[in-house]
């Protein structure tokens, strides 16, 4: 399990979003897909973001980047990038800091690649536009690149194209590409899901190393806690659009406070012990059209009380960690 490498880490937060809600109008009404949405993340730290799917992880990861499909719509909080306010950008003055600020990895590198261009091209396009490097100090650079994130033979493997490397190299490729423009943070999302395990176990060392040597933030949304236990310093648990539990990854791992997070971890098989069947949680995360009333998670959760059913609770900060609970706040009857 990793540990804290910013505790000396000063100025302005790597990323700081405060009260982001999202929304999609339709033809019944708003649909609220990310509700109060609160986290930050230090300067060379790796804040892991988990949740089933349909949490809303990869809708922050995609609010922070101003990559909402639209109709999507930020429609209440604020976004800071470095310090810098983003979410009130245009999409113009959005795409000049996307790459400089902020960059993206993404599940499927493909969807990153250009299969036109090699792959020297793309890293040395980003250079240039973002560092106002010239050619051969860009391509100088590109090469560096592709041997900081493992890349052998980095001289000769500038010049393939995307199809030419193996699923996990690509990925080492996207990687290169998002360093590409010196950004303060970076935007995971999933970035190991489509790799076998020793691929996955490679590009999570990967990051580590990375944050660790270039003092770069990463957010890194996935589902899986295996993957969070191994490279986060900090895990943000969401739930149905919300955050309702967040704290040091030790922490939240060995001593969960919020039912769904006690669920996740049960899920998960310990090494050595042995037993029947896994613990589960019953029912499915609640469609945006069909939000229960009070806490989200209340028809799945075994301590829901009278409370639980009419209120929400808050998100209430402590020493190290927040939960969104009422067993911690007050009771649940």
């Amino acid at each position: 399990m990793s540990t804290s490498r910013h505790s000396a880490a000063s100025g302005p937060l790597a990323l700081d979003v405060r009260g982001l809600s999202v929304e999609f109008p339709t033809r019944k009404g708003m649909l609220t897909a990310l509700s109060d949405v609160s986290l930050t993340i230090k300067p060379g730290e790796i804040l892991g973001v988990v949740g089933e799917s349909g949490a809303g992880k990869s809708m922050t990861g995609m609010a922070v980047l101003g990559l909402l499909e639209p109709p999507g719509q930020i429609c209440g909080g604020e976004i800071r990038i470095g310090g810098k306010r983003t979410d009130n950008l245009s999409e113009a003055d959005m795409a000049s800091i996307r790459g400089r600020l902020v960059g993206a990895i993404f599940q499927d590198p493909l969807t990153s690649l250009n299969p036109l261009f090699s792959v020297g091209q793309q890293l040395m396009e980003t250079i240039q536009r973002h560092a106002g490097a010239g050619k051969v100090d860009a391509r100088t650079k590109a090469i560096a690149l592709l041997k900081q994130v493992g890349i052998p033979g980095a001289d000769e493997r500038i010049n393939h194209y995307p199809h030419q490397f193996s699923g996990g190299m690509r990925q080492r490729v996207v990687i290169a590409l998002a360093l590409a423009g010196n950004p303060q943070l970076i935007i995971a999302d999933e970035p190991t899901t489509a790799l076998d395990v020793s691929i996955q176990a490679q590009i999570t060392a990967l990051l580590r190393r990375l944050c660790r040597e270039n003092g770069t933030s990463v957010m890194l949304v996935t589902h899986d806690m295996g993957v969070i236990a191994e490279t986060a310093d900090r895990v943000a648990v969401m739930y149905a659009g919300r955050v309702i539990e967040m704290g040091p990854v030790e922490d939240v791992l060995r001593q969960p406070r919020h039912p769904y997070t006690r669920g996740l971890m049960g899920a998960i098989p310990a090494l050595r012990a042995r037993v029947e069947r896994l613990a589960q949680i019953d029912g499915s995360m609640p469609r945006l059209n069909a939000i229960p009333v009070g806490c989200a998670f209340n028809p799945r959760c075994v301590d829901a009380g009278a409370r639980c059913r009419m209120m929400r609770p808050a998100l209430v900060e402590e020493a190290r960690s927040s939960v969104a609970c009422f067993l911690h706040d007050g009771g649940v009857q």
